[in-house]
């Protein structure tokens, strides 16, 4: 039975929908099945992290017929073949019946290895909504003390909603600033109060990738490609050590 993993942040610019894009192209790169949902209908970008805006996209509203096999209403990656993209469109919990919602989300456990759905920025009710489904969440946040204090606040709002299995990840992270203001992960890691699941570096080739629309795993192998691939490879279980470079 595979997972559905909410990956929320506590604000926009935390790079959120990239590690997204990265780590779930990262999954299917190391052989799991796994789908990439964009729950964000407003602000949908989710496509272009994954270079697949230009292909024809499935009604998202076949859906809401739960289909014994949901891989086939979803749009499987031209590149990666366990990769597969559902786009945003009308896809929210808050269109279906909670007992037809139930009943979608497991099969999509059957379906797939692991569910990542990129949800709206912040705490509204439309991301408690798809948290309800979740088997674990992820916080997207950068190294400055605005986000992190984001962070913090989302992770208590995610516990008190009863999840207990959450992750941090700490996002565009410059190391020279980071010596500059005197600041270390451990720091990061107390002030959000969840585990650490990786750290990923600001990097150039993450907005080149996106510009080109080409997944960051296929299109980079250096710091920020490595950093999210390494946080994919723990998300499975892998022990790998935390470096900040």
């Amino acid at each position: 039975m595979g997972k559905i993993i909410a990956v929320v942040s506590g604000k926009g610019g935390t790079g959120k929908t990239t590690a997204v894009g990265a780590m779930g192209s990262c999954l299917g790169a190391l052989g799991f099945r796994t789908l990439c949902a964009d729950c964000d209908a407003e602000l949908r970008n989710l496509d272009i992290s994954l270079g697949v805006s230009h292909y024809l996209l499935p009604s998202v509203s076949l859906l809401a017929e739960i289909p014994d096999n949901p891989e086939e209403y979803c749009l499987k990656h031209p590149e990666l073949e366990n990769l597969w993209f559902l786009p945003a469109l009308d896809f929210s919990p808050a269109g279906l019946p909670r007992e037809r919602c139930e009943v979608l989300f497991n099969r999509l456990r059957e379906a797939f290895d692991y569910c990542l759905l990129d949800a709206p920025a912040g705490i509204g009710e439309d991301v408690l909504q798809l948290l309800h489904y979740a088997d674990e969440a992820i916080i997207v946040t950068t190294g400055d003390r605005s986000s992190l204090r984001d962070g913090q606040i989302m992770c208590s709002r995610l516990q008190d909603y009863g999840l207990k299995d959450i992750r941090l990840l700490v996002n565009r992270v410059q190391p020279r600033v980071m010596k500059r203001d005197k600041a270390n992960i451990d720091d990061m890691i107390d002030s959000v109060g969840a585990r650490l699941l990786g750290i990923v570096r600001e990097d150039g080739d993450v907005s080149a990738s996106a510009n080109r629309e080409r997944p960051l795993v296929l299109f980079s192998r250096r710091r920020a490609a490595q950093g999210f691939l390494r946080s994919a490879r723990r998300l499975t279980g892998e022990s790998i050590p935390i470096s900040e470079r």
